[in-house]
């Protein structure tokens, strides 16, 4: 996001590049490392935690056969990954495999530049399409049927509070049905000097998201003409986080730093005692301490029922490689969301698992019950409102970002930042809709 411009120089590149050759897979030999195996390039990033347990099954699936080595490339983060794959693809150096968000996906598929996957698994007896949670695996296929991506793992954003904190102030979680109700939670809570703050929600855009969907906002209009972030729905929400932050001082949000800095800052604050909670990953669970926190679900907003977000991140391949590289890819994605590795990653990260079948898993069914933590972003994906699509190629989601960045560090008015957004964003779907 912090690199539009280039991105936007890049989109008019990569065109070219898919021009010049970065569709032909069929010509394209594909490279081999020095024992023969084919070599498959893949580019992906996460938490740290999610990083090594990610490079295990990689691990496992080299050793698990002799015809396909998986080479992995991390980068910082999500937004990283896909902005180097611009640039990788612009100058024909892209991988064969990479992981995405689901908006970032679309969007190259879009331009054509991902392999549609349907062929690899209509020649294959033992895939089980309908053994992925439908809410994930449906976000990886394209208006024309084809299927750009399988999910990696499903991932939502649930609240994780501390136990003393809401003992010692006396407040019961299960009495939190509101987000207004866990901003009185967070001002009992927050001490008069400021050493101790009620609540941390996390740095960005999508958490205001998630609580502006739970009070019945809507992206778009119905027709799909109109972009709706500045209705009364979002503003209200907005406006309450910038007076939960900067007036009433009971909420505080981290920035800045490289990478996962903030987010990780945030987790230690609330693990150190200096805040009652914050709103964080599923897959934050491999990094807290559950004897000092517990989990559980986004509250409604007003009258209004929970409606967060729950997305996948995405395995996809890239058009450019060649037809064995295209195999490999397949396989390891396969491999990568068989039921055993799925609870292993679930178990390992908290990042939802995409299998159904993973519950029935003897080690995932052990580890649930002893931690009954992690069947609560499951539980909330049950319900949840899917990855939001901005069909602008993100235009819309920049909007937000930098809407955001005003409400919760430059405490802008949400009316304000959000009219702002809605015009710069407004123009960019007028523009698609052409």
């Amino acid at each position: 996001m912090r690199k539009r411009l280039l991105a936007a120089l890049l989109g008019m590149t990569m065109a070219a590049g898919l021009l010049a050759g970065c569709g032909s897979s069929d010509s394209k030999e594909a490279t081999k490392t020095a024992d023969g195996k084919v070599q498959i390039d893949f580019w992906y990033s996460g938490g740290k935690t999610a990083v090594n347990v990610f490079q295990e099954i990689v691990d496992e699936f080299n050793e698990s056969q002799d015809q396909y080595e998986i080479k992995t490339t991390t980068q910082a983060d999500y937004s990283e990954t896909y902005e180097k794959l611009q640039a990788g693809i612009a100058g024909n150096n892209a991988p064969d495999m990479v992981l995405l968000d689901v908006d970032k996906s679309k969007n190259l598929n879009e331009k054509g530049l991902l392999a549609d996957i349907n062929p690899f698994i209509e020649a294959d007896s033992d895939f089980q399409a309908d053994d992925y949670i439908s809410v994930f695996y449906g976000q990886g296929e394209g208006e024309n049927g084809e299927r750009y991506s399988l999910p990696a793992y499903g991932t939502t954003q649930v609240l994780y509070y501390n136990i003393a904190a809401f003992e010692e102030a006396g407040i019961d979680p299960e009495s939190m049905k509101t987000w207004l109700d866990l901003a009185d939670a967070a001002k009992t809570m927050t001490s008069e000097d400021g050493s101790f703050v009620g609540w941390e929600p996390m740095w960005g855009y999508e958490n205001l998201v998630d609580a502006s969907l739970s009070n019945g906002a809507s992206l778009l209009s119905e027709d799909g003409k109109t972009v709706m972030i500045n209705s009364e729905e979002w503003v209200e929400v907005w406006e309450s986080f910038r007076q939960w932050i900067h007036d009433d001082k009971i909420m505080k949000v981290n920035s800045g730093g490289q990478g996962w800095e903030y987010w990780y800052t945030t987790i230690d604050d609330v693990l150190q005692n200096k805040a009652g909670g914050y709103t964080g990953s599923s897959g934050d669970q491999a990094d807290l301490d559950f004897s000092i926190v517990a989990a559980m679900e986004q509250p409604g907003f007003g009258d209004n029922p929970s409606a967060p977000t729950a997305g996948a991140l995405q395995l996809a391949m890239l058009e450019g490689s060649s037809d064995e590289e295209k195999q490999g890819a397949y396989e390891f994605m396969k491999y990568f969301t068989s039921p055993e590795n799925q609870a292993k990653w679930s178990m390992e990260t908290g990042y939802i698992a995409v299998r159904q079948s993973t519950l029935e898993v003897d080690e995932f069914k052990a580890y649930a019950e002893e931690n009954p933590q992690a069947l609560v972003p499951i539980s909330q994906a049950s319900h949840a409102t899917p990855s939001l699509d901005d069909p602008t190629g993100g235009k819309i989601f920049d909007a937000l970002s930098i809407a955001a960045d005003k409400v919760e560090l430059e405490n802008v008015p949400a009316k304000e930042a959000l009219d702002e957004a809605q015009k710069t964003a407004q123009e960019a779907l007028d523009s698609v809709n052409q």
